[in-house]
């Protein structure tokens, strides 16, 4: 029995829109190593569940010869699916038409579905592989760039927005994925920039490659715009997924509670000994982190950028959490001003989506020097500290051993707020290090003394036995309580059950001023 013509052409119509660019530049994306943008949003999604929407519109301008071939669904694929059951939005420009450049219809596709993500509170997924704004169409396309950094801005705060970055992403584009909260580059195969190596080249005459400009490990170490470095596609979207499992569909919910085998309970010797006695050695605080968490699983954001403060995902007795530690083992966890960016845009994502937050301290304080002062430590500190201060998630710290002068109250102390401060019998509290104090308090017993050296150390040893420990804070009721390293996770457990109807709010605002 033959099909019903009208069926055998809504067919036809279907295999021609998924074959994009056509057969011939699909194999120049395979060949580059890369995937085409079906296959990107089938291998994101869970299987059979992706529904496409405007799978027939096509482009519109005619001028410059490009009323010759129009395709069906023009340069990006859009709609919307499950990840592990929950629903998601996903647009995934198609490089192999027109180079994935954005035109009008491009951008209506992905203001539509960002409207269907706002209206029904669900992630937007964003995989980035386009050649820009298609010239062709002139203002039209760069109105369609303006419509979309709207809704990326609207959205803020709202829903989770992830952006992938699979191939180019340059000049005006790169706004949308700046816009997100996450942004995942693929090694090798994704750049962004502004300005490509040419223009670069031609305005400062310096020679750089497109992977030293922009590519991903680039700014995944020196700007820290990407969140996270992918080895492929496939890993790339294997990580969407697993981010995504932290994380609330919107605002309005909790994240997401994971049942694990790991005993509430359980109580870790190893972390009796993990912080050296000698209070200048380093140590990791990622193994703490992962001696402490549900079955040692750490979700690093930021891994390979402002290393001296390690932030990402975990669980604890199954809760979604964000932790945020000084890292004792770069620069000794001290804060710099790429350290309190870091670490303020990850608080407040935290803080947007109802994620507590787990703050784990050993810090010298600021960094000193001309370069960091001329830079705005001041100013970029204060960042770290308004996120912590406008906070209203619950808030847990732990104070394993260093947490001198503002940069003890800057990491969640409990003058801003912290809910449960708690701090192993390692920790020193005080204004600045025993030697920095000695030098200031007893400068002139040390220019009079015989032997000032044999004087200096008598004096850091008296004031160390007096002051670098947690008990003149606990007596204050600064910190909650002092306990064994081993009991950690437990405690925190515990005192995340405690929290979980905690009420708190800010005054009534339009928005703060925080210093930018």
């Amino acid at each position: 029995m033959s099909l019903d013509p009208k069926i055998q052409r809504l067919r036809e119509l279907r295999e021609q829109a998924r074959l994009g660019g056509g057969p011939e530049r699909i194999k120049r994306q395979h060949a580059k190593g890369k995937l085409t943008a079906r296959e990107r949003i089938d291998l994101l999604l869970d299987k059979g569940s992706f529904r496409e929407l405007d799978m027939f519109v096509i482009h519109r301008e005619t001028a410059f010869g490009m009323d010759k071939k129009k395709y069906l669904g023009d340069s990006v694929v859009t709609g919307w699916g499950t990840i592990d059951g929950r629903l998601v939005y996903v647009f995934s420009q198609d490089f192999t038409v027109f180079g994935g450049s954005l035109s009008e219809v491009h951008a209506e596709k992905v203001c539509k579905i960002m409207d269907m993500a706002l209206k029904n509170g669900a992630p937007v997924i964003g995989l980035n592989d386009s050649g820009g704004a298609r010239i062709q169409e002139g203002v039209v396309s760069l109105g369609g760039y303006a419509d979309i950094f709207l809704r990326n801005t609207l959205a803020s705060g709202v829903v989770p927005q992830i952006s992938v970055v699979m191939g180019p992403c340059a000049g005006g584009a790169v706004y949308s994925p700046a816009l997100t909260d996450f942004i995942i580059m693929v090694k090798n195969t994704s750049y962004m920039f502004i300005t490509g190596p040419d223009v670069v080249k031609a305005v400062t005459h310096e020679e750089v490659t497109f992977e030293e400009l922009g590519g991903a490990m680039t700014h995944n170490t020196k700007s820290g715009v990407s969140h996270i470095a992918a080895e492929s596609e496939a890993d790339a979207l294997f990580l969407v997924r697993e981010l995504l499992s932290y994380l609330p569909s919107n605002n309005m919910e909790d994240p997401p509670f994971v049942p694990t085998t790991d005993d509430p309970l359980r109580t870790e010797e190893r972390l009796d000994t993990i912080v050296p006695d000698d209070p200048s050695k380093p140590y990791d605080m990622k193994e703490v982190i992962r001696l402490i968490v549900d079955e040692g699983k750490f979700f690093e954001i930021h891994e390979h950028y402002a290393q001296n403060i390690v932030v990402g995902f975990a669980r604890l007795g199954g809760h979604s959490v964000g932790i945020v530690g000084n890292q004792p083992a770069v620069l000794a966890g001290v804060l710099d001003i790429d350290a309190s960016v870091k670490a303020a845009r990850f608080v407040r994502f935290c803080d947007a989506f109802n994620i507590p937050i787990i703050t784990f301290v050993d810090v010298p304080g600021f960094l000193p020097g001309v370069g960091q002062e001329h830079g705005g430590i001041i100013r970029h500190g204060a960042k770290l500290l308004y996120a912590y201060c406008e906070a209203t998630v619950p808030k847990l710290t732990v104070i394993t051993r260093k947490a001198y002068g503002g940069a003890y109250d800057v990491m969640s102390s409990k003058h801003i707020r912290g809910d449960l401060n708690l701090a192993w019998p390692s920790a020193e509290i005080a204004v600045m290090g025993p030697e920095g104090a000695v030098n200031i308090i007893f400068r002139r017993e040390l220019a009079e003394a015989e032997d000032p050296e044999a004087k200096r150390r008598e004096l850091v040893q008296q004031y160390r036995e007096q002051f670098a420990h947690p008990y003149i804070a606990a007596g204050r009721g600064y910190i909650d309580d002092v306990i064994e390293p081993h009991e950690t996770r437990p405690r925190l457990i515990n005192g995340l059950e405690m929290l979980q109807n905690k009420r708190d709010s800010n005054p009534p605002k339009k928005h703060g001023n925080i210093p930018l």
